[in-house]
């Protein structure tokens, strides 16, 4: 029989009575709190994220099945997809709710004590510190929105490089309103061959700039064609998000942003969950006694919530309104037919949008123009005859499930 390692029986002994643990994260290492059932402090350990075979060696001494707590920050996704593997339990806790925690017990910040912190979590009576965990393939849905998101805002930027660079030297360009479509760009790679335009010769340090400017616009044009080409193939083979482009106002692109932001519905109870989450959820600031004669004070939007999801959804309420209908109509009763407000009338109808994403998502249905029947209410006339639901009248996804 081979006798035992000493060291192996010392590592199984130490790590025998870990219950749960927290875990700090950095970009070049962590730093790892394990305690027992009783809150005790077993081990406290870090871990060098460049050696990725022996970060592996150390957490597998761990016992398995054991929660780790991290912090939702930036990072915490591929450390957490190892711990996984590993057989332990990685959750995610919120970082303000962690911060809030560590003001009121008048902790210091340090590596030491955020590991020490997010290790008490698991004891906590309630899990009212944990989010949820976005699996990998939401993750890389994300990825993919982001970096298309980040070409069109280098693109943006671009564009107006060259035209502050066509404002400072008193470019004009006459043969079109659009100097980035069809007819612009040919003007474009007129003027970067050598510079010439009506008014005289570009100096050369700003025909250089204007061929780099050009040059990038024409890669970052590649980079978004091979972005939307990879969503569209995405969109035919993904049901969820074909459901979601049939809601007016949401194209290809909001589809799959709104999908991968959200990523399970299920984790929200109510739409009106969703809407907090979407930053869309109103809230104010007036204590006392409530006054029935005006609106609560310091109304607001929430800013505490997925900020891209509300940038979806508050563009999805643009196109919604471009749409007509109920949507336009819903937009006027908020705007005075669109003379003041405006702001607020597009969140009204990002608010509305909110309610249909969550119904067509978790009820699995497709979305309907004509909103369902109130109960008790008589079917409305058509050619002098009550028509039956179901028989062609489109109906709302709340009675299409």
């Amino acid at each position: 029989m081979k006798p035992r390692d000493p060291k192996e029986t010392a590592m199984k002994n130490r790590y025998g009575s870990v219950a749960y643990g927290g875990m700090d994260v950095h970009y070049k290492s962590s730093h790892v709190t394990l305690r027992d059932a009783d809150g005790a402090v077993v081990s406290r350990e870090r871990l060098d994220h460049a050696d990725r075979e022996a970060l592996r060696a150390q957490v597998a001494r761990w016992p398995q099945g054991t929660p780790i707590v991290l912090e939702a920050s930036f990072g915490w996704g591929w450390i957490s997809d190892v711990l996984e593997e590993l057989g332990l339990v990685p959750q995610l806790s919120n970082c303000y709710k962690v911060e809030q925690m560590r003001k009121a017990r008048g902790w210091v910040k340090t590596n030491k004590k955020d590991a020490d912190l997010v290790s008490l979590l698991p004891g906590e009576s309630t899990p009212w510190w944990r989010v949820w965990r976005a699996p990998a393939e939401v993750r890389d849905r994300r990825e993919w929105m982001r970096y298309r998101a980040g070409l069109v805002a280098i693109q943006t930027e671009t564009k107006n490089r060259i035209h502050a660079l066509f404002h400072r030297h008193g470019i004009f360009f006459t043969e079109g309103t659009d100097l980035f479509g069809g007819v612009g760009r040919r003007f474009l790679a007129r003027l970067s061959q050598d510079g010439r335009h009506a008014g005289g010769a570009l100096p050369e340090g700003a025909l250089a700039a204007l061929r780099g400017l050009v040059d990038l616009m024409t890669y970052l044009r590649k980079q978004l064609l091979e972005a939307a080409k990879k969503l569209r193939d995405m969109l035919e083979r993904d049901a969820l998000t074909k459901r979601l482009d049939g809601i007016p106002g949401f194209g290809p692109i909001l589809s799959h942003t709104a999908r991968a932001e959200i990523g399970e519905i299920g984790r929200f109870r109510s739409h009106r969950k969703l809407a907090s989450y979407a930053c869309l959820a109103p809230r104010s600031d007036d204590t006392g006694e409530a006054d029935g004669t005006r609106a609560p004070l310091g109304r607001h939007l929430g800013d505490r919530g997925n900020r891209t999801l509300k940038w979806a959804f508050i563009e999805a309420a643009h196109g919604a309104v471009r749409h007509g209908g109920r949507w336009r109509a819903m937009f006027d009763r908020a705007t005075d037919g669109g003379k003041k407000n405006r702001g607020r009338g597009y969140i009204r109808v990002a608010r509305e949008l909110v309610t249909m994403v969550f119904i067509v998502w978790s009820r699995n249905v497709a979305y309907t123009e004509e909103p369902p029947a109130r109960p008790g209410q008589r079917p409305a006339r058509r050619n002098g005859k009550h028509s039956r639901p179901g028989r062609g009248q489109p109906l709302h996804p709340m009675v299409q499930a």
